[in-house]
């Protein structure tokens, strides 16, 4: 092993944050209503599980009581399973052009979210003389995957008919709801609300409902129905700036990015540093070199707005990020070849976390979380 920066990887704080959403969801909360049990938790492990690692992340989310996990596609749920993951797998993403064969060889749940994908589905189970359990999902106005809610009388029939398939659930997806001031939000519970008596209209029971994902699972207890979808509640973050104060639930972050100063160098007044010449040295400077850059999700935009955690201290980044290295202004501390840097995480008293560096670059921290590269090592502890 030659590079030295590492995403670690806390399972114990994943587990953990699994039964804190637990126990944040057994609490009776205002408006929510009167419920027998709480809703059940549909683990969100897409995208290499935000970059945690999926395999590594789905077992540990399994082992703390996970009954179903959800991923993007039929490849992602391949992988869980080669992993050694044995509870439902929900796949999200259209399947109208996949190779099905898949959903059977390894008893995934697959969603319907369109009736090429029902007709596709249908004669795939038919075929194989089997009965297939599926999600539907309905489109409230986020206009991307899903049954257009105001159309269901046309479309549905044909899906509800099939011999072969069997509705587990139906479920949709908010656009909106860590943005409190955004109507659609309200807009689409009133319109799953009608999609479901347009369902049930046409002779459809489903035994479940979803439709809650991290923000309006803190937002609104109302749509908590019979599962949550949490993502980014799993890994350490609220999706909104803070939790609402009424609804506090302490999380744990569960990825640390950490490295080491692997070169230290002084420039003089008016030297520049890095592409583009970007950064002109107002005084003598000294620098430490990290070896993290944008081909391991480093965002350009953090030169000279980012920092890093050096031997305990916050420093900023100058120069450009490079592909494989950022350089970091270290003036005045004492700082040489091997010190520990912290990119995310904590170190002493101070802490860089996803929220902090999606505000500094102008994203969300589900891009700074998916974009951990793949050639950093991704190193478990626990579970």
């Amino acid at each position: 092993m030659t590079r030295c920066t590492f995403a670690h990887i806390d399972l114990d704080a994943l587990q953990s944050n699994f039964r804190t959403i637990a126990g944040f969801l057994a609490r009776p909360r205002g408006a929510a209503p009167i419920r027998q049990t709480p809703p059940g938790i549909i683990a969100v492990v897409k995208a290499n599980a935000y970059g945690h690692g999926a395999g590594p992340v789905g077992r540990a989310l399994e082992q703390a009581g996970a009954t179903t996990l959800a991923c993007a596609d039929i490849e992602e749920a391949i992988s869980l399973r080669d992993a050694g993951v044995t509870c439902a797998i929900l796949v999200f993403g259209a399947l109208s052009v996949s190779d099905l064969a898949g959903v059977f060889d390894h008893g995934l749940t697959p969603t319907i979210s369109t009736p090429s994908a029902g007709r596709a589905l249908q004669a795939a189970a038919a075929a194989r003389g089997v009965r297939l359990h599926y999600h539907l999902k309905i489109d409230t106005g986020m206009n991307r995957l899903g049954f257009r809610h105001d159309n269901l009388r046309n479309t549905l029939p044909e899906l509800l008919e099939s011999r072969n398939l069997v509705l587990d659930a139906v479920y949709t997806h908010f656009g909106t709801a860590d943005d409190v001031a955004e109507p659609l939000f309200g807009d689409q519970q009133a319109r799953f609300g009608e999609a479901l008596r347009t369902i049930a209209a046409l002779g459809a029971r489903p035994p479940a409902l979803h439709a809650a994902n991290s923000a309006a699972i803190l937002r609104d207890p109302r749509v908590w129905f019979d599962y949550v979808r949490p993502g980014l509640l799993l890994y350490g973050f609220a999706p909104m700036p803070e939790p609402q104060p009424a609804d506090p639930i302490a999380l744990r972050p569960v990825m640390t990015l950490t490295s080491r100063v692997v070169a230290v160098k002084g420039v003089r007044t008016g030297e520049p540093v890095g592409y583009g010449a970007r950064f002109i040295a107002s005084r003598p400077t000294d620098l430490a070199i990290v070896p993290a850059g944008y081909a391991d999700g480093l965002d350009v935009r953090l030169a000279g707005r980012g920092s890093v955690l050096v031997a305990g201290r916050r420093v900023p980044i100058v120069g450009a990020v490079s592909m494989d290295m950022i350089a970091v202004d270290v003036t005045g501390l004492p700082v040489e070849p091997g010190a520990p840097v912290v990119i995310l995480g904590r170190a002493g008293d101070d802490a860089i976390d996803v929220r902090e560096m999606a505000r500094v670059v102008g994203t969300i921290p589900y891009e700074i979380l998916c974009r951990i590269g793949t050639r950093i090592e991704r190193v478990y502890n626990s579970a």
